[in-house]
């Protein structure tokens, strides 16, 4: 039975996941925690307690925000409506022991010192998101600074912090308010009660909003040296479940031939980007791609004739693409096919001048993980096996500036988008496929992911979708343009590089380091270690 104990952190997680997109009502991450936080911090409660409604508020906070993984395992892999909704309870019920863990620990912290939630709280959980977005492969997705994305003047401290910042900023300012609503129950329980350090903190904390915002207008408001580049986009939108139907190859190729050829006429781009995977066909470059003989195997037939288009309309073009290698395991064995997830680059003269596979691949998505364990289980995805996942994060190098691409959900890993501009850089480039999510809050929480990336590196973002959101992203974080979902289309616009090097993008997580920091040493406090 459904005790009323838990009905206080089960709506304190669900005023969280309302501040994520969609409906986006980023205010109440600034008060969601207050509930959490006050009922395990009320007196008699134990840590086991304190863990169950940690976990509680997990499950609803995560569920509440992962929920449209159903629509993906439901609808793509085949699975039945009610073992989908388990899918995602099982994946909620894992989140929800990061937050179990926060609420543990911080009812320990909270018996055993005076320290106060505006401090131990944010460091605690921005450690603990860390941890989240690495731990067995990662999964950051739901972080709670992401809520702040419209925010720009306060976010734009992550070319400092990272997202990880904005996190704490959020937890803190929560904690601030539980430390004001306890602050006389505290004084009357505790003989000298130090109520100096306490209000030293408050008044830091509201010196670090005045500075974030401070600097955020600063940011916004500087004229950083770019170029201007015409760059286009094109959103297929080709359903899933026909996207590799051989009978509808053909189609999907005109579909994106057509809206290139329109786009090319109209906006004169430099560059055009299809989508992750646009191509339905493994891609193969030909040594001599002047003639196309009939004798040919379809996959090559088709790279033929695409790299033919690019030499028409004379216009670069990235596409994603599934890409074939022979590996040679043992020398007197034929070498095994594997495949990546690949993103190519064709010039004006149709030659290929770019590859980069995807080096973060989606589990149970692109391939499964300990698969021999796991023998019953099968990919969502349809067609071929397991991908291999890329080992180099590369630069394309062109005449008007250099970007890395980013395939899918590798853009909500930070460490990796930094890792793959960190020796500079003019833009960034994000090819995806979201018609997985349908028309869930998924695609919208993944596109303003793309936000922090663009401000924690100073990089302009262009993101192509297959079905949507693909858009611009300028390097404050401002969505210059976004797509209505499942809509044909194209979209252009002048984009101007950004060739800065970031606190963020040069030294990476310092800041959850700090966090850490004080982390370790609360707790070492709190268990007298």
């Amino acid at each position: 039975m459904f005790s009323l104990r838990f009905l206080i952190p089960f709506l304190s997680g669900l005023l969280l996941s309302l501040a994520f997109p969609k409906p986006g009502l980023y205010f109440l991450a600034w008060i969601a925690l207050v509930p959490l936080l006050l009922n395990i911090s009320r007196e008699g409660i134990k840590n086991k307690e304190a863990f169950k409604e940690g976990v509680v508020f997990g499950l609803s906070y995560f569920f509440g925000t992962l929920y449209w993984i159903y629509h993906s395992v439901h609808y793509y892999g085949g699975m039945g409506l009610v073992w989908s909704i388990l899918v995602v309870i099982v994946l909620s019920t894992y989140l929800s022991l990061y937050t179990g863990t926060f609420t543990f620990l911080i009812s320990l912290i909270h018996k055993r010192t005076h320290y106060p939630l505006l401090i131990t709280a944010p460091s605690l959980w921005v450690s603990l998101e860390y941890i989240r977005t690495y731990l067995f492969t990662g999964f950051p997705w739901s972080s709670i600074g992401y809520s702040q994305y419209k925010m720009l003047h306060l976010i734009q401290i992550a070319d400092i912090t990272g997202i990880y910042g904005i996190s704490f900023l959020v937890v803190a300012f929560n904690g601030a308010i539980v430390d004001m609503i306890l602050l006389k129950k505290r004084t009357q329980e505790i003989p000298l009660y130090p109520l100096a350090p306490r209000i030293a903190c408050l008044f830091l904390l509201i010196l670090t909003f005045i500075f974030t915002f401070v600097y955020g207008q600063k940011r916004l408001n500087q004229n950083r040296p770019g170029t201007d580049i015409r760059v286009s986009i094109v959103q297929g939108n080709i359903p899933q479940d026909k996207k590799w139907d051989p009978s509808f190859q053909q189609e999907v190729m005109n579909i994106y031939e057509n809206l290139t050829k329109e786009t090319v006429k109209r906006d004169s781009p430099v560059i055009i980007i299809w989508p992750e995977t646009a191509v339905p066909f493994i891609f193969k470059e030909p040594e001599n791609s002047e003639s196309l003989p009939s004798h040919l195997h379809n996959d090559e037939l088709l790279s033929r004739k695409l790299i033919k288009f690019v030499k028409e309309i004379k216009t670069y073009l990235l596409f994603g693409s599934i890409r074939q290698e022979y590996e040679i395991i043992d020398p007197k064995k034929p070498g095994q096919e594997v495949f990546t997830n690949s993103a190519f680059l064709l010039n004006r003269d149709g030659k290929v001048t770019y590859i980069y596979d995807k080096i973060h691949l989606v589990p149970f998505g692109e391939y499964v993980p300990l698969r021999k364990l796991l023998f019953f289980v099968d990919k969502i995805t349809i067609g071929i096996g397991d991908y291999r996942p890329g080992k180099d994060l590369k630069k394309a190098i062109t005449p008007f500036g250099t970007f890395s691409t980013l395939i899918c959900y590798e853009i909500i890993f930070p460490n990796l988008v930094r890792k793959s501009i960190k020796e500079g850089g003019d833009f960034i480039v994000n090819i995806t496929n979201d018609a997985w999510f349908g028309k869930t809050s998924g695609p919208y929480q993944h596109f303003s992911m793309a936000v922090f990336r663009a401000i924690e590196n100073r990089k302009p973002i262009i993101r192509a979708a297959n079905t949507g959101i693909s858009g611009f992203i300028d390097s404050n974080g401002n969505i210059l343009s976004a797509s209505p979902l499942f809509e044909r289309l194209s979209l252009s616009m002048t984009v101007k590089t950004d060739n800065t090097r970031t606190f963020y993008s040069r030294y990476g997580d310092l800041f959850v380091y700090f966090c850490l920091l004080i982390t370790i040493s609360v707790l070492s406090k709190s268990l007298k270690i």
